[in-house]
């Protein structure tokens, strides 16, 4: 018999949602307001369609005038990419990741769209336009507040559970055709080749540069705002499904779990508790596993300070010594 969808189960829910569109709209203000009119390519889709844009430019002027003008502009084109992601992760990775990119899927191109407008000339005698001022001087702080609010938007995204989606479903694909590829690595190689197309395309050193300086400020502040600081997390686990949860803990996030017998201690009840280390992007397809296999699971998580062992870097690099 299924469990009723109670009151704290809407309220749960209600604030992972509105945490999600907060984070997404942070996400689209740190885009459009400070990456898009200096071209910082940070990798994502934003960079990936900074990248495209300058590209079609590139292109031969005959050519150029073929193409309907709204249909080259960055803000476009981060809508078709956004879609075309969010269509192919349904395809690919199944429905329950696609769902997980929804509410950033339809949000984040329209507050792109809208936030976009506030850098205009005439509006507020282009008050929120850095690129009317000195370049120098808006092009580094256009670096540090589009760091500091994508990794804001990233980092409340996450904390609801949710997903930004974006060009990491490439990742993703990738990592499902070879199983023995980390999603962190090869996420960070499809970010790092829209940074490297972007110093091609653009042409401009400084602005690459501001480009790297600024995606590490959002790793930064993620980190910070995520979990503290702590690059790693453990989950203790007590349920009646431990093998279910275990073995989607292997398939879904490659860990394992460590199961132990435990006793309660008011009810006298014999259970499993599981074990689980992972890391930050692990942390709301954990959450999924949890709430789909036992959603009476009783759970706590704490930072780790350091964790050793096989399939963490520390292990491996000993071992390869």
């Amino acid at each position: 018999m299924k469990k009723k969808f109670t009151k704290q189960d809407l309220r749960n829910t209600s604030k992972n949602v509105l945490l999600v569109i907060v984070g997404t709209i942070i996400l689209s203000i740190g885009t459009s307001i400070f990456m898009l009119p200096f071209d910082l390519v940070t990798g994502g889709v934003s960079g990936y369609s900074i990248v495209i844009s300058n590209a079609i430019q590139m292109l031969p002027a005959d050519v150029v005038k073929l193409i309907p003008a709204q249909l080259i502009t960055t803000e476009t084109i981060i809508t078709i990419l956004t879609w075309a992601m969010f269509f192919i992760g349904l395809i690919v990775l199944g429905r329950s990741f696609a769902m997980k990119t929804l509410i950033s899927t339809i949000v984040y191109p329209i507050g792109v769209a809208i936030f976009s407008n506030l850098i205009r000339e005439n509006f507020m005698n282009g008050f929120f336009n850095l690129s009317m001022y000195d370049r120098s001087i808006g092009l580094i702080l256009a670096t540090v507040f589009s760091g500091v609010f994508i990794g804001l938007g990233c980092a409340l995204s996450f904390i609801g559970g949710g997903s930004t989606g974006g060009v990491d479903v490439i990742a993703f694909i990738i990592c499902k055709m070879f199983k023995r590829l980390r999603s962190s690595v090869v996420i960070f190689a499809v970010d790092a080749s829209a940074i490297l197309l972007g110093m091609f395309v653009i042409r401009d050193f400084s602005i690459s540069l501001m480009g790297i300086v600024s995606a590490f400020i959002a790793a930064y502040v993620i980190d910070k705002v995520f979990i503290g600081g702590q690059s790693a997390f453990v989950a203790h686990i007590i349920t009646s499904h431990p093998d279910e949860i275990n073995r989607l803990v292997i398939e879904k996030l490659d860990r394992t779990s460590t199961i132990m017998d435990v006793t309660g201690g008011y009810s006298g009840e014999g259970k499993k508790m599981l074990m689980v280390s992972f890391t930050m992007k692990e942390y709301s397809e954990l959450m999924n596993i949890i709430n789909k296999t036992d959603k009476e699971a009783f759970m706590t998580i704490n930072q780790a300070h350091e964790i050793n062992g096989e399939g963490w870097s520390k292990y491996e690099h000993k071992k390869k010594k």
